[in-house]
């Protein structure tokens, strides 16, 4: 139990300073970390819950490797993805890490042959590797990390709707059990794909989510493909065509907005794409910033910001002069640009057009780009939009035939034809979990776990000359079936209770000089710190 005085000099998120001072885990290098005994102890209580819960729902667990062949992840048409780890062998053949395991249980799934064989669930706990860029706060962003998988099989919709609702319905039981506050909210699908997917988002002080909630309480979605109305916006007079006008060295919004006189809102900004090898045009207003994740499902498939050769060879400008009239490439625009008229670059350098109106003056493809902002209208009631910083704890996904049509994973239906699987993907984290328990239950002295997942029930605190008592009543505890942990250092009483706040075990008994006298000690509850005395001999009743 290494604990520290001090936090890492690195770290932000408040769980990953206690998780490292309490001695629960350390890093091996960035994004990479060691569970050591107290925090595998609770890895492994995260996990039983999990598994528990998962039985219950008529899961099957397993567990699949994760060196994989890199064929199965090329059939799937996902080799390419960045964040995966590709490697050979001695003998050229190519593999992968995978970061999720879709693709080796599809084809294991080929074992199916008939309907009477399903529904059925597999799962497994695995360690999962990811070439995440930018790792950081602790285990909230990691390159390695264990994960549950979970795995549907199904003969129709209808079969995968009724999977989907069970793994729902686990997924918070899960989080109840785990003492942990999680919503689950719309959520992008991603490099998974399918037809629709679940987050479970944790508010936290730290996490890679943006959870956006209605101050009225009906509504809940990721930042990524929650929808909201923006304020509007202060437009100047309509103008029957568009007006040059000229805007020396004002290359950025505020810059244009400024010089004209004009509300930012009443501006578009044009971002250059390129897609598949053509530049397309995406606009949002001014005051918005560009989605990125809602303009991929608009386009449905890959992009890439245009190069600088590439927008003037397209639009002959500059980036900060271009706008959507006149020219030949696809526009996609916000749905925020369908009414009203705004500035926009007129394709010349340091040259702008007043007046522009979608539908009049060009012809886009309108879609939701914009990325919510704190005060926007709730899309169900108007109400007004916050936005809170979240742990993604569980996502959920309808797969469908995603993976079993390119895997070839079919199998014989009643009336004899053979059709592909209809597949459902439900991941969970024990790590975010545990990063998100510190996160929503901590004080200025450290961790107060859940005690569900705590690593002890209790911490017997002995002081010099009363081992022989401590010892008593960690026997006691032990009989009564509570997990403890008795400290019989040599140290300073007031470093073994600096600990025992640190590491936060939910009770700590306390021996010491006063318990040779009456046969009593200390009993204090981690959380609201309620304290008071009771005889050794009555400690099992407290478990």
């Amino acid at each position: 139990m290494p604990t520290l005085r001090e936090h890492p000099a690195d770290a932000e998120a408040v769980s990953h300073k206690l998780l490292v001072r309490g001695g629960f885990i350390r890093q091996v290098t960035a994004g990479i970390w060691t569970y050591l005994p107290l925090g595998w102890r609770v890895h492994r209580k995260v996990e039983q819950i999990i598994r528990e819960e998962l039985d219950a729902i008529g899961g099957q667990e397993m567990l699949m490797p994760l060196l994989t062949p890199a064929e199965l992840w090329k059939q799937s048409g996902r080799y390419s993805i960045p964040e995966v780890f590709k490697l050979h062998d001695r003998s050229g053949r190519e593999f992968v890490l995978p970061l999720t395991h879709e693709e080796t249980v599809t084809f294991h799934a080929r074992e199916i042959k008939s309907y009477r064989e399903l529904p059925k669930i597999l799962y497994h706990f695995a360690i999962k590797d990811r070439d995440e860029p930018r790792p950081r706060g602790g285990l909230i962003r990691v390159r390695e990390f264990i994960m549950k998988d979970a795995y549907s099989f199904d003969r129709d919709e209808a079969g995968l709707d009724e999977s989907f609702r069970k793994h729902s319905a686990a997924y918070r039981r899960i989080f109840e059990r785990c003492g942990i506050e999680a919503l689950e909210v719309a959520a992008e699908s991603g490099i998974m794909g399918g037809s629709g997917s679940r987050d479970f988002l944790a508010p936290a002080g730290s996490g890679q989510n943006t959870l956006v909630l209605c101050e009225n309480g009906d509504y809940a979605a990721d930042l990524e493909i929650a929808s909201g109305s923006p304020s509007p916006a202060d437009f100047p007079e309509a103008l029957p065509e568009p007006q040059e006008v000229e805007t020396p060295g004002q290359r950025t919004i505020e810059a244009v907005s400024e010089f004209l006189g004009i509300d930012p809102r009443a501006t578009a900004k044009a971002m250059p794409i390129v897609v598949d090898g053509k530049v397309v045009l995406a606009l949002v207003r001014g005051d918005d910033r560009l989605n990125e994740m809602k303009l991929l499902a608009a386009l449905g498939e890959t992009f890439r910001p245009a190069e600088a050769e590439e927008i003037r060879e397209t639009f002959g400008a500059e980036g900060g002069s271009i706008g959507p009239v006149g020219v030949w490439v696809e526009v996609i625009a916000d749905e925020a640009l369908r009414e009203g008229q705004y500035v926009v670059g007129a394709n010349r350098d340091d040259v702008h057009l007043r007046g522009v109106q979608a539908g009049r003056d060009f012809e886009p493809r309108f879609a939701d780009l914009r990325e919510i902002r704190a005060g926007d209208a709730c899309p169900e009631c108007g109400g007004h939009l916050r936005l809170q910083v979240a742990i993604e704890v569980g996502h959920i996904f309808k797969l469908e035939t995603r993976f079993s049509e390119p895997l070839d994973a079919t199998f014989v239906d009643e009336d004899g034809a053979e059709r592909p699987l209809i597949m459902g993907s439900y991941g969970i984290g024990p790590g975010r979990i545990i990063a998100t328990a510190v996160e929503q239950s901590h004080d200025e002295q450290g961790i107060v776990w859940p005690r569900s997942i705590a690593p002890y029930d209790v911490h017997v605190v002995a002081l010099p000359g009363v081992e022989q008592q401590a010892e008593e009543a960690a026997r006691l505890l032990d009989e009564a079936r509570a997990e403890v942990l008795l400290d019989d250092r040599d140290a300073r009483a007031g470093e073994k209770f600096a600990d025992a706040d640190l590491i936060g075990i939910p009770l700590r008994v306390t021996v010491g000089k006063k318990t040779a006298e009456d046969g009593a000690v200390d009993v204090r509850h981690r959380e609201g710190g309620d304290e008071r005395r009771v005889p050794i001999a009555e400690l099992g009743s407290l478990v």
